[in-house]
Protein backbone atom coordinates (compact mmCIF):
# COMPACT_ATOMS: atom_id res chain seq x y z
CA UNK A 1 0.00 0.00 0.00
CA UNK A 2 1.50 3.53 -1.29
CA UNK A 3 2.53 5.76 1.71
CA UNK A 4 1.94 9.44 1.81
CA UNK A 5 6.05 9.60 1.27
CA UNK A 6 5.16 7.49 -2.02
CA UNK A 7 2.66 10.15 -3.31
CA UNK A 8 5.30 12.90 -2.21
CA UNK A 9 8.20 11.39 -4.28
CA UNK A 10 5.66 10.52 -7.45
CA UNK A 11 3.88 14.53 -7.34
CA UNK A 12 7.76 15.86 -6.99
CA UNK A 13 9.12 13.96 -9.93
CA UNK A 14 5.78 14.91 -12.52
CA UNK A 15 5.89 18.40 -11.41
CA UNK A 16 9.63 18.63 -11.45
CA UNK A 17 9.58 17.36 -14.62
CA UNK A 18 7.21 19.42 -15.89
CA UNK A 19 8.45 22.62 -14.59
CA UNK A 20 11.69 21.09 -16.87
CA UNK A 21 9.41 21.45 -19.67
CA UNK A 22 8.55 24.95 -19.48
CA UNK A 23 12.11 26.01 -20.55
CA UNK A 24 12.75 28.68 -18.91
CA UNK A 25 15.83 30.00 -18.52
CA UNK A 26 16.33 31.48 -15.16
CA UNK A 27 13.55 28.72 -13.47
CA UNK A 28 16.02 25.97 -15.11
CA UNK A 29 18.98 27.94 -13.12
CA UNK A 30 17.51 28.32 -10.03
CA UNK A 31 17.26 24.05 -10.33
CA UNK A 32 20.62 23.64 -10.95
CA UNK A 33 22.06 26.20 -8.65
CA UNK A 34 19.76 24.43 -5.98
CA UNK A 35 21.30 20.79 -7.02
CA UNK A 36 24.79 22.11 -7.29
CA UNK A 37 24.38 23.83 -3.53
CA UNK A 38 24.32 19.85 -2.55
CA UNK A 39 26.96 18.61 -4.12
CA UNK A 40 30.51 18.07 -2.51
CA UNK A 41 32.24 21.35 -1.76
CA UNK A 42 34.42 22.01 1.56
CA UNK A 43 31.41 20.80 3.04
CA UNK A 44 30.41 17.27 2.58
CA UNK A 45 27.34 16.31 0.54
CA UNK A 46 25.97 14.27 3.17
CA UNK A 47 26.35 17.33 5.57
CA UNK A 48 24.89 19.61 3.26
CA UNK A 49 21.55 17.63 3.54
CA UNK A 50 21.90 17.87 7.25
CA UNK A 51 21.92 21.45 6.85
CA UNK A 52 18.91 21.32 4.36
CA UNK A 53 17.18 19.47 7.03
CA UNK A 54 17.76 22.19 9.62
CA UNK A 55 16.47 24.99 7.25
CA UNK A 56 13.47 23.24 6.04
CA UNK A 57 12.50 22.10 9.17
CA UNK A 58 12.94 26.23 10.78
CA UNK A 59 10.98 27.33 7.36
CA UNK A 60 8.38 24.79 8.35
CA UNK A 61 8.07 23.22 4.59
CA UNK A 62 6.87 19.56 4.79
CA UNK A 63 7.89 18.74 1.28
CA UNK A 64 11.17 19.93 1.92
CA UNK A 65 11.31 18.38 4.93
CA UNK A 66 10.46 14.94 3.19
CA UNK A 67 13.34 15.57 0.31
CA UNK A 68 16.12 16.38 2.75
CA UNK A 69 15.03 13.44 5.70
CA UNK A 70 14.72 11.10 2.26
CA UNK A 71 18.75 12.39 1.62
CA UNK A 72 20.01 11.91 4.92
CA UNK A 73 18.55 8.75 5.77
CA UNK A 74 19.85 7.53 1.99
CA UNK A 75 23.46 9.07 3.11
CA UNK A 76 23.51 7.37 6.12
CA UNK A 77 22.94 9.70 8.88
CA UNK A 78 21.37 7.73 12.02
CA UNK A 79 18.61 8.69 13.95
CA UNK A 80 20.38 10.25 16.70
CA UNK A 81 21.80 12.03 14.60
CA UNK A 82 18.55 13.32 12.59
CA UNK A 83 17.26 13.78 16.35
CA UNK A 84 19.88 15.94 17.06
CA UNK A 85 19.60 18.13 14.05
CA UNK A 86 16.15 18.34 14.45
CA UNK A 87 16.35 19.96 18.18
CA UNK A 88 18.64 22.18 16.65
CA UNK A 89 16.41 22.90 14.51
CA UNK A 90 13.27 23.17 17.46
CA UNK A 91 15.45 25.65 19.32
CA UNK A 92 16.06 28.34 16.59
CA UNK A 93 12.84 27.91 15.25
CA UNK A 94 10.99 27.66 18.63
CA UNK A 95 7.55 25.90 19.29
CA UNK A 96 5.98 26.81 15.79
CA UNK A 97 8.04 23.97 14.53
CA UNK A 98 6.81 21.69 16.48
CA UNK A 99 4.39 20.30 14.02
CA UNK A 100 6.52 19.85 11.25
CA UNK A 101 8.84 17.93 14.04
CA UNK A 102 6.51 15.77 14.40
CA UNK A 103 5.64 15.56 10.54
CA UNK A 104 9.61 15.02 10.28
CA UNK A 105 9.69 12.05 12.99
CA UNK A 106 7.01 10.46 10.86
CA UNK A 107 8.43 10.52 7.92
CA UNK A 108 11.71 9.01 9.01
CA UNK A 109 9.75 6.19 11.11
CA UNK A 110 8.20 5.76 7.29
CA UNK A 111 11.89 5.73 5.82
CA UNK A 112 12.72 3.45 8.19
CA UNK A 113 10.27 1.61 7.76
CA UNK A 114 10.61 0.73 4.09
CA UNK A 115 14.39 -0.10 5.03
CA UNK A 116 13.18 -3.27 7.08
CA UNK A 117 10.47 -3.59 4.25
CA UNK A 118 7.67 -2.83 7.16
CA UNK A 119 5.88 0.27 6.34
CA UNK A 120 4.04 1.88 10.05
CA UNK A 121 0.53 2.75 9.58
CA UNK A 122 0.33 6.44 9.45
CA UNK A 123 -1.34 8.73 11.94
CA UNK A 124 -3.60 11.69 11.66
CA UNK A 125 -2.37 15.06 11.13
CA UNK A 126 -2.20 17.15 14.23
CA UNK A 127 -1.42 20.92 14.21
Amino acid sequence: MPTRLDAFREYRARMNARISEIGHRDINRFFSLDSAAYRDGALDAKTKELLGLVASTVLRCNDCIDYHLDQCVKAGWTDEELYDALNVALVVGGSIVIPHLRHAIETLDLLRAEQTHAVPPERPSSG
